[in-house]
């Protein structure tokens, strides 16, 4: 019985597998007779589709060649193109950083089953994407960012509505959409990166555009030229995005605040909002807000003090989720840096560089014991090191460089074992970095510790015999005292790539072992090394950058050397140039200026074809200049000044059309200014000062090199008027044409120069990524040849002064109100000193000395506060010197000597006494008031005697009636009037003779 059940149970369990069992060898029978029917072969690739293919690699340029392997009968085992296992369509067509370039063929319409095509990272250089991407209606995954298609995006793309995956990230070209309504037939789409393609004409509605997208993960719309972000209104554009995990709208031109419904995201992991001119107030942030944030990006806005509020906000929503923080190149956030920054226990990049935070590192950061990035370098944060920050155990990357930190390293800096970055850049460190701070610094990769020139009281100390724990790849040590020994513990680390030990006092000959270490920058400069180099000056591998500068190495130049920045400057190299210069084919830069070089400029460094600057300034080279030079197209940066050079300039120096700087001055070049200098339309400094050149100042010097800011003719034997074409030029600051032949007057048009109108403000950056030329020039301000490096761009300076101009000073050259030196000396010029003159209240220098001029010192004057260098001698001055201001403080008489008319302090002529002038005044003007009123007496009775004859006499004769009455009249008085004095006198005796009767 057991058995018959055992049976019947093994018989309800085998059929149904058996049944199931013949269903699928149905099945396969039926696909197989399918596969049949599509014409699969045995090695299971479809005919007609590896047909199309190699139609589409027909169409294509494949210079890398990474379509060789479409050969064979089996397209499946080509590489980039994957089949369906079963069916053997292409399903997948992979074809990133292939290089490709050429044509798209529609034969891709023949894969009909294709659902993943990447045609990303390619040079397609410009080409359109093509409509009838469009209609490859599978399609789940469309890659084409980076591969340079250009123009118009196709709309056709909303076809492909099982699209899950769209980038059209830009590269190199520039694409557009004229709308955005075709993102709506894309209901499944889950990422979305429209990277770089211009979306301007539709910024006002690209958030309804998203909108649509409801299984929206991740959207990209990064540098798309969007200006327009909409806040919260009824519509609330993102209300259907409830599943958004990314957003990433990063450079972009949105100059507003950030809007509240960011803050409702819920779903939010990453936002990216970096470089999109976000400013204002920040959306109360609650304990709802953002809940998952993992990585928030607000760097290089607009954002202030409101960005601590965000921070404190933060700290209580997401206080468990944020890891990665970026507020920095933020200007105006300032203040000091939150307590509630402890609060982010998963907090791992920190970064606010380049903000305006100040007082010292809060004691919460200490918690952040997760932290792998801190970077707070470019503020003001101030005091020192705290002994916690050995707690940072899995710190990677320590950035305090410039800012206002001083005091002593903490030796807990040694404990961060997992350090690979340090920079402790550009502040105020006290006592010594020893072998201690480095004990457990195995990991260290990068070292920066570039303190200012002007403290080097900081010591990098270590035993000769020390060697390091941790294998460096970089290290920058500048202005500190580190060894008068070249450091031996350099040749322990076997990654060594950059070498920067400048201005650190070492005192030595440079060791052998330096020239086989396999480095590519190397920075010695301003020590004291002496001694001689190789001849062959190589590396293992061809060095980038090396900097030997001021230093006191000796002997001849190297005969070779695989470099491609060469500075060698203000040494005591002697001797000629190597002939055979040339052949160091790498060279980029070549700086011999400052040394003892003698001979002529080789010939061979027309071989140069990369060369972009040589400096072989100040040396006793002699002989023309080269004449072959024309294929040097890169040279931007001239300078063979303070040579012995000969001859004319050649015409092949402004066939280099990028030419930007030229420095010929201080050599014997003669001829008139070459016309081929017309062609140095983008030449900013040029200096042909003290040669013998003669002739005009062409015209078109003002009218072709518009971007010439220093103009510097001194010293030469140029004649003739100025052109009044140098006033087009206006980034024009330095115009320096004194000590020729000038003649005519000063251009009325002087006040065009605008450059002389406005404040140039000048960097604060101790160092730069590459030294390549530091811009000089000498230039006479108060009297005195001074030589300007570093502050160059911010002088401004005319000097005119020892020609033969005549004329006015051009009463306009007084709206230049940031022209610092103004030199018009040892001329002819007439008239008056401009009345406004005080309003140059950038003025400096004034040097009016031996000229013509006359009248008062203007009144004006003494309002030029920053005036500290004065000299008004020899001329026709007269009246009172000011004694206010600045005038109060120039007491050498020198500079108003040979004024006779000019009195008061410190002359020894003196004017009246203000109360005596102001008496002779008075009685100046009333005598002139007396005058007046008796020219006036006199005047009306000359008229008054004629004009009142004539009116009363002429009457009379005219008219018989008038004359009749008047008579009348007159004797009727006469008759009263003697009748009066009869009676009078006769009552009058009476009264006598009584009065002497009685007496």
């Amino acid at each position: 019985m057991a058995s018959k059940k055992t049976t019947l149970l093994l018989l309800k369990v085998f059929l149904p597998s058996l049944f199931f069992g013949l269903l699928i060898v149905e099945a396969t029978t039926n696909v197989n007779s399918i596969d049949a029917d599509l014409n699969i072969k045995d090695w299971g690739c479809i005919e007609g589709e590896k047909k199309a293919l190699l139609e589409f690699k027909h169409g294509l340029i494949d210079p890398s060649g990474h379509l060789s392997s479409w050969v064979g009968a089996d397209c499946c085992k080509w590489r980039g193109v994957d089949c369906n296992n079963k069916t053997g369509n292409v399903v997948k067509l992979d074809l990133r950083n292939f290089g490709l370039g050429g044509e798209i063929s529609d034969s891709l319409l023949h894969l009909k089953h294709l659902n993943y095509l990447d045609l990303s990272f390619n040079y397609f250089q410009g080409i359109p994407i093509p409509n009838f991407l469009g209609s490859l209606e599978r399609l789940r995954y469309l890659n084409l960012s980076n591969a340079e298609f250009g123009g118009m995006i196709p709309p056709h793309l909303g076809n492909l509505s099982h699209l899950r995956y769209l980038d059209l990230n830009g590269g190199g070209y520039q694409m557009r959409v004229s709308n955005l309504n075709w993102l709506s037939s894309l209901p499944f789409l889950k990422y979305l990166d429209l990277g770089t393609v211009d979306l301007s004409k539709v910024t006002s509605n690209w958030t309804q555009a998203v909108n649509m997208l409801p299984s929206l993960l991740e959207l990209h719309l990064s540098e798309c030229e969007l200006n327009d972000f909409p806040h919260y209104s009824h519509l609330n554009p993102f209300v259907n995005l409830t599943s958004l995990l990314v957003l990433d709208l990063s450079y972009n031109d949105f100059n507003t605040t950030l809007p509240g419904w960011l803050f409702n995201i819920t779903t939010l992991r990453d936002l990216y909002l970096n470089d999109a001119t976000i400013g204002g107030s920040i959306p109360h942030v609650n304990v709802q807000s953002l809940p998952n944030l993992v990585t928030l990006d607000l760097s290089s806005n607009d954002i202030g003090s409101e960005g601590i509020e965000l921070v404190n906000g933060l700290s209580i929503c997401c206080n468990n989720s944020l890891e990665e923080l970026y507020l920095g190149y933020n200007y105006w956030l300032s203040g000091q840096l939150p307590d509630s920054l402890g609060n982010f226990n998963n907090l791992r990049y920190l970064d606010f560089s380049y903000s305006s935070f100040n007082g010292p590192l809060p004691n919460s950061i200490q918690h952040l014991t997760k932290l792998e990035c801190l970077n707070i370098s470019e503020n003001s944060i101030s005091g020192p090191i705290p002994t916690w920050i050995g707690n940072f155990s899995r710190v990677k990357r320590l950035d305090l460089s410039f800012n206002l930190m001083n005091g002593t390293i903490p030796e807990s800096m040694g404990q961060l074992r997992d350090l690979t970055e340090l920079s402790l850049d550009g502040n105020s460190w006290e006592g010594v970095l020893s072998e201690i701070h480095f004990i457990n610094l195995t990991k260290l990769e990068y070292f920066s510790l570039h303190l200012s020139p002007q403290k080097r009281s900081f010591r990098f100390h270590v035993t000769p015999e020390w060697i390091p724990p941790f294998s460096l790849k970089y290290i920058d040590i500048s202005n500190c005292h580190v060894s008068p020994k070249f450091p031996g513990w350099l040749r322990t680390p076997k990654r060594l790539e950059k070498i920067v030990l400048k201005n650190v006092g070492i005192s030595d000959t440079i060791p052998k072992w330096l020239w086989t270490l396999d480095i590519e920058w190397l920075d010695l400069s301003r020590n004291q090394l002496y001694g001689k180099l190789p001849n062959s000056l190589s590396f293992s591998r061809a060095a980038l950058f090396v900097d030997l500068s001021f230093n006191r190495l000796g002997g001849r130049l190297p005969c070779s050397f695989n470099v491609t920045w060469l500075v060698l400057g203000n040494n005591l190299f002697s001797g000629p140039i190597p002939l055979n210069i040339g052949d160091s084919s790498r060279l980029q830069v070549l700086d011999l200026s400052g040394n003892l070089l003698n001979g002529s400029i080789p010939l061979s460094m027309s071989k140069l074809k990369g060369l972009k600057l040589i400096d072989l300034s100040n040396n006793h080279l002699c002989g023309k200049i080269p004449k072959n030079w024309n294929d040097l197209h890169q040279l931007d940066t001239i300078d063979l000044s303070k040579n012995k050079l000969s001859g004319a300039i050649p015409s092949w120096v402004c066939s280099i059309s990028n030419v930007d700087l030229l420095k010929l001055n201080d050599n014997n070049l003669t001829g008139e200014l070459s016309s081929s200098l017309q062609n140095c339309t983008w030449l900013y400094s040029l200096d042909l000062g003290n040669n013998r050149f003669s002739g005009e100042i062409p015209k078109w010097i003002g009218e072709r090199m518009s971007s010439l800011g220093q103009l510097r003719l001194r010293g030469n034997m140029l004649t003739g008027d100025i052109p009044k074409q140098l006033c087009w030029l206006s980034q024009l600051h330095i115009l320096d044409l004194a000590l020729n032949n000038l003649s005519g007057s000063i251009p009325q048009c002087l006040s065009n120069l605008t450059a002389l109108t406005y404040v140039i403000l000048l960097g604060t950056q101790l160092n730069e990524p590459f030294i390549s030329y530091s811009d000089h020039m000498e230039l006479v301000v108060k009297g005195q040849d001074t030589k300007f490096e570093s502050i160059l761009p911010i002088v401004n300076l005319i000097d005119l002064s020892s020609n033969n101009l005549w004329g006015e000073i051009p009463k306009g050259i007084t709206d230049l109100s940031t022209l610092g030196t103004l030199n018009l000396s040892r001329n002819q010029l007439t008239g008056s000193i401009p009345q406004k003159i005080g309003a140059m209240q950038g003025l400096e220098t004034l040097d009016l000395s031996c000229n013509h001029l006359s009248g008062p010192i203007p009144p004006s004057m003494p309002s030029i506060t920053s005036l500290n260098h004065l000299n008004l001698s020899h001329n026709l001055l007269s009246g009172p010197i000011p004694t206010t201001n600045q005038f109060s403080t120039f007491n050498d008489p020198s500079i108003y000597e040979a004024n006779l008319g000019l009195c008061g302090l410190p002359l020894s002529t003196n004017c009246s006494t203000p109360n005596d002038q102001n008496h002779r005044n008075d009685q100046d003007k009333e005598e002139d008031e007396d005058g007046r009123y008796m020219t006036w007496f006199f005047i009306s009775m000359g008229l008054g005697f004629p004009v009142g004859f004539w009116v009363v006499c002429g009457s009379l004769a005219l008219n018989k009636s008038w004359r009749h009455a008047y008579f009348q009249f007159v004797d009727e008085t006469r008759d009263k009037i003697y009748v009066f004095t009869v009676v009078n006198m006769a009552h009058l005796k009476r009264k006598i003779e009584r009065i002497r009767v009685h007496g």
